[in-house]
């Protein structure tokens, strides 16, 4: 059975057609699904009974369904969805003075193996479809009654790792009779995928480009993130040279600040070397803490200092990012790794 969030409105139409409707029909149940988001084909009222259940025979249209959700005192809401296939993956509500963000997941689980990531314990089951993506962003908006305005790909997972669904997901969320998002109100992060980077940059999409440094020296970025030893820092950094030059966008650099390992004035100078002069933005996260590791987040004082040395020295635009939801593990992988183990110990009993 086809999951029909997964399809175009040229795939639907044609689908359709082929079923012997009229291509009107296609085009409005495509509304029902890409606009209005529903969750089954019952609440297409202008749609007649006969192609209802004849969609019901065809097509599965609740692809993420939430069944778990924390809301932190901030108003972040973190919700941990099922997929079809039983897989779970989670996604984060988050209200910030330009509207509403989504920040959603791209993999079950992660294979970049990045050391101080909860997403990546257990490693990958499998990537995710365009579809699926979008299941996650009707689902909160029917949670919150709340119209999402900016989509983070910064869930479990490495995007540019799923390029193909990544993409046709963009240019879904961005159709103008769909979800209508304004395509620089995407974001899209990677730990370093170095060829997907260029070919992303060919898109020209004219989206913001997030990526997880986390450290500027060659040899101790290895240690805590193994796509380096891949993709060395200075092809990397070619690569965002040329997205810049292609797509004229700012892009951010994420890193988080973990005490005692990448949070020297050494670290905030050998960064500044590294992007000064370039149409970039650092955004300093205090690393989330996750049982399953030893990382401690830096504390203020010493973040403020790092802020200021790649700020005065360096004139780099740097901000520290405002913690939401951190009395209720929205750190990706937090909450879906909690399942696992409740799961698990069921199990055993």
């Amino acid at each position: 059975m086809k999951d029909i969030r997964n399809q175009t409105k040229e795939e639907l139409v044609a689908a359709l057609q082929k079923k012997g409707e009229k291509a009107f029909r296609g085009k409005q149940v495509y509304e029902w699904v890409a606009q209005k988001g529903v969750m089954g084909f019952e609440e297409m009222k202008n749609i007649p009974q006969t192609l209802r259940d004849q969609l019901s025979k065809d097509f599965r249209i609740d692809n993420y369904k939430i069944i778990e959700q924390h809301k932190a005192a901030d108003g972040t809401i973190k919700v941990l969805g099922a997929l079809a296939d039983g897989n779970v993956v989670e996604s984060v509500f988050m209200t910030y003075k330009h509207g509403h963000s989504a920040c959603i997941s791209t993999q079950v689980g992660c294979k970049m193996k990045c050391s101080f990531c909860a997403s990546t314990i257990g490693g990958v089951v499998r990537s995710l479809t365009a579809g699926e993506y979008l299941g996650q962003i009707y689902a909160l908006q029917r949670l919150t009654g709340e119209r999402i305005d900016n989509v983070v790909l910064m869930g479990s997972g490495e995007p540019l790792d799923n390029y193909e669904q990544t993409v046709k997901f963009i240019k879904m969320a961005t159709f103008t009779e769909g979800l209508n998002l304004s395509i620089r109100s995407i974001t899209v992060s990677t730990c370093g995928l170095v060829p997907e980077i260029y070919k992303l940059a060919d898109e020209k999409f004219g989206l913001t480009l997030a990526i997880s440094l986390h450290n500027p020296f060659q040899e101790e970025r290895e240690e805590i993130m193994p796509i380096t030893k891949r993709y060395n820092i200075k092809d990397l950094i070619k690569a965002v040279d040329y997205y810049i030059e292609q797509t004229g966008r700012r892009v951010t650099f994420e890193y988080a600040l973990i005490e005692g390992v990448n949070d020297t004035l050494l670290h905030a100078d050998q960064l500044g070397v590294l992007l000064r002069g370039k149409l970039v933005h650092v955004n300093l996260i205090p690393v989330n803490a996750v049982k399953e590791k030893s990382y401690k987040p830096t504390k203020i004082d010493r973040i403020n200092g790092f802020k200021s040395q790649l700020m005065d020295k360096y004139n780099i635009n740097t901000t520290v990012r405002r913690e939401l939801g951190s009395d209720i593990n929205a750190a990706c992988g937090q909450l879906r790794n909690s399942r696992l183990e409740k799961d698990e110990s069921s199990e055993q009993k």
